[in-house]
């Protein structure tokens, strides 16, 4: 029994210990190196709109940074650091999100806490992994593509191209494979959600595929913006096509 008690006790100060209740968020950031006083804007998106608007701003205080709200589900949001050259995407969701700036690459912040933030960090270095090829082949060939311009030298340019697109191609089918194993192996991730989105964006789609996907999904993914977008892309996808003959009446069994 008191074995029972103390794990009761145990589980109840971890709890308690957490700063967020559920459907809030509590970003907590540093700032080393970034001087006092500047501001950070959290953006998000307007849902009726679609438009970007600012939802809070705060200062850096001491290379630190804190902003705390209510979110109702998962959602792509960015943070504006005064000065900086671009922004940081990020998930907004509930729990406690830890944003750690770089300040001499904003592309290198460091993102986690979330599960969903988590899981963005893994498949962008995942998919990053996948890009290695053409991103070597442009560094390589940069200047000998600029050199060959200067020197109208077509035959040179021409091979580039050529080699860049067939390696832009066997990327493009290889993410595509990535994106699809994401979203089986991951009903949870918000990513999920986006991924199967963008499917039905392509006209080339295969939508039953893209229903099994959705018909995996956790039920608050489902019941999410993207969730119910993709509901209705399934919907409309199902529909005869305008023009098309109907089947005659009591052919179906």
């Amino acid at each position: 029994m008191k074995k029972i008690l103390f794990l009761l006790t145990a589980t109840a100060a971890i709890v308690s210990c957490s700063k967020v209740k559920d459907g809030e968020y509590l970003i907590t950031g540093t700032a080393t190196g970034i001087a006092n006083g500047k501001t950070i804007i959290l953006q998000g998106q307007d849902p009726a709109t679609r438009m970007t608007v600012a939802l809070d701003t705060v200062k850096v205080e001491n290379g630190k940074f804190e902003i705390k709200g209510k979110v109702t589900e998962p959602a792509f949001h960015t943070l504006i650091l005064q000065d900086a050259n671009a922004p940081i995407a990020f998930i907004l969701e509930t729990g406690e999100i830890n944003i750690a700036i770089d300040k001499d690459s904003i592309q290198k912040t460091k993102i986690s806490g979330t599960y969903n933030n988590d899981e963005y960090v893994k498949f962008n270095e995942d998919l990053t992994k996948t890009q290695k090829g053409l991103i070597d082949f442009q560094k390589k060939n940069t200047q000998k593509m600029q050199q060959a311009q200067q020197a109208k030298d077509t035959a040179t340019i021409n091979s580039l191209m050529k080699q860049y697109m067939t390696i832009q191609t066997e990327v493009q089918e290889n993410s595509k494979k990535k994106y699809l194993a994401y979203a089986e192996e991951h009903p949870k991730a918000y990513i999920s959600a986006l991924i199967i989105q963008s499917m039905l964006n392509d006209p080339s789609t295969d939508v039953k595929k893209a229903e099994t996907l959705f018909n995996a999904l956790d039920e608050s993914l489902k019941n999410s913006t993207p969730g119910k977008e993709i509901k209705t892309k399934l919907g409309q996808a199902k529909m005869p096509a305008v023009g098309a003959t109907a089947p005659p009446v009591g052919s179906a069994k």
